[in-house]
């Protein structure tokens, strides 16, 4: 789908146009020179009165139709990006449709850029029929140029990885995702280099090789490294890469599996961010480090109890299989600290205790200190995308501790999995400001609604693109 600047006085043939609540129309600027008059007695009649989510479709005098889509009683960021999503989607015929970005509010033309190519997003490559949206061509009226141009490019890194996390596991296996990554990197200014099982075996990542155990497809480990002409600042960016997650032999129930290609939605992340990045041209040093790998049941699975090496730090003895991503992203976090970057930061589907503390629509940011939790947050508010911040409790540490390792994968409690996984990945992290999202609970979406669609949500891309923005623009 192209997004495109308009006019307010634009042709709107076969448009469709949003507007605010039954009171609200007035202060969104321009709408009604753009949309014409429309007749408040048959909004009232139709019992239209602008709540959010709400819409009508009207004959009009200057296009096939005019949908009204309310934006509740005081038109926001996040109601104007939603009341975009919802209306791509009611389109049927029109090939050509025109949206206001003309609410007098800050990123109102993000707002509709984003809501309506999030919005009407498809993944549609299984799919037999010809019923995708009719929608080709959005004009945004009153639009931005400059924000339109920020906002098409982090809606397209958000649709990479949802891309990537929606293909089915049997069609996409670590050494295919690599390959994956390598081509979408194609002509962005970064060098990619892929790690086969040879060359991981020879760099001793033993966490990874520990995963990998039971399935009979290798692992890859893929780096992104950017790297424009005088940057002085460097961020690592670290993602979890589990291509399908059984649980291993700590066998997760079949419901519980069912959604398990989506264990890469971290590795996903943190590439299409990376990607994004360099295509801005930001000038900010990047190195990013995905570990792929199934997490499969055989006859040489790592069993509970055995011990693994990673590449650094403590080694760890493994109580349950399923809590696999913890020990991938042990050693990747281990490589990263190799580069010395500024800022490391980890992004991964991690637990299910996430999900439970903030449920379905929001992901835990857990920071090295105050500080880094807040640069995160906000780049995260930039960006549109729901993050809390969760205590990094040293006080957990100790209920890892392992009677034949230096750590144990698991606390054995019900209480606090989310905080005791990033105790554990800080071993790791080393000393340096790092930040770690545990994207559990937002990275699929379980219902068609706004700019998410269900299935993969791509979240942490948009937001790791506006912490780049943010730390380039301060040196």
């Amino acid at each position: 789908m192209e997004t495109r600047t308009a006019t307010p006085d634009v042709d709107l043939e076969g448009a469709t146009l949003i507007a605010g609540a039954l009171e609200g129309l007035d202060p969104i600027s321009g709408s009604e020179e753009a949309v014409g008059a429309l007749d408040r007695t048959v909004l009232e009649a139709a019992g239209f009165e602008g709540k959010t989510g709400q819409t009508i479709t009207l004959p009009h005098a200057d296009a096939e139709a005019v949908l009204v889509v309310g934006l509740g009683d005081e038109a926001s960021f996040d109601s104007l990006k939603a009341a975009s999503g919802n209306a791509i989607r009611k389109v049927k015929t029109a090939r050509a449709v025109s949206l206001l970005a003309l609410v007098d509010i800050d990123g109102a033309t993000k707002a509709v850029v984003e809501g309506s190519l999030l919005g009407g997003y498809q993944f549609r490559t299984y799919k037999t029929d010809d019923e995708g949206l009719a929608a080709e061509t959005v004009d945004v009226v009153g639009a931005d140029e400059d924000e339109l141009s920020g906002a098409v490019h982090a809606a397209e890194m958000t649709i990479l990885a949802r891309d990537w996390v929606n293909t089915p596991a049997k069609d996409q296996s670590p050494e295919t995702f690599a390959r994956l990554i390598a081509t979408a990197a194609e002509g962005s200014n970064v060098e990619v280099e892929i790690w086969d099982k040879p060359r991981i075996e020879e760099e001793k990542l033993g966490a990874l090789l520990g995963v990998a155990a039971g399935s009979d497809r290798d692992p890859r480990l893929v780096i992104l490294e950017y790297r424009p002409e005088g940057a002085d600042k460097h961020i690592a960016l670290v993602g979890k890469g589990i291509t399908f997650d059984s649980g291993g032999l700590s066998l997760k129930a079949a419901n519980f599996m069912e959604e398990m290609k989506d264990d890469m939605s971290g590795a996903a992340a943190v590439m299409a961010a990376t990607i994004g990045i360099a295509r801005l041209r930001l000038p900010l040093n990047i190195t990013a480090i995905a570990p792929l790998t199934d997490n499969a049941v055989g006859g040489d699975a790592t069993r509970p109890g055995d011990v693994l090496r990673p590449v650094d730090g403590p080694t760890i003895e493994v109580l349950n299989t399923d809590a696999e991503g913890r020990l991938i992203l042990a050693d990747a976090l281990g490589l990263a600290k190799r580069y010395e970057p500024d800022l490391t930061i980890d992004v991964a589907t991690l637990t299910g205790a996430a999900a439970v503390a903030l449920g379905k629509q929001v992901a835990a940011v857990f920071g090295s200190d105050t500080d880094v939790a807040a640069q995160v947050l906000d780049a995260a508010s930039r960006a549109g995308e729901e993050f809390w911040e969760l205590p990094l409790f040293k006080g957990y540490r100790k209920s890892i501790d392992s009677n034949v390792a230096d750590i144990k994968n698991i606390s054995g409690s019900r209480y606090g999995g989310a905080i005791v996984a990033a105790v554990f990945l800080a071993e790791y992290a080393g000393d340096g400001p790092w930040a770690h999202l545990d994207i559990a609970g937002p990275a699929r979406r379980e219902e068609t609604s706004g700019e998410f669609v269900k299935g993969a949500s791509g979240v942490g891309v948009r937001t790791l693109i506006e912490l780049a923005k943010g730390m380039a623009q301060t040196g």
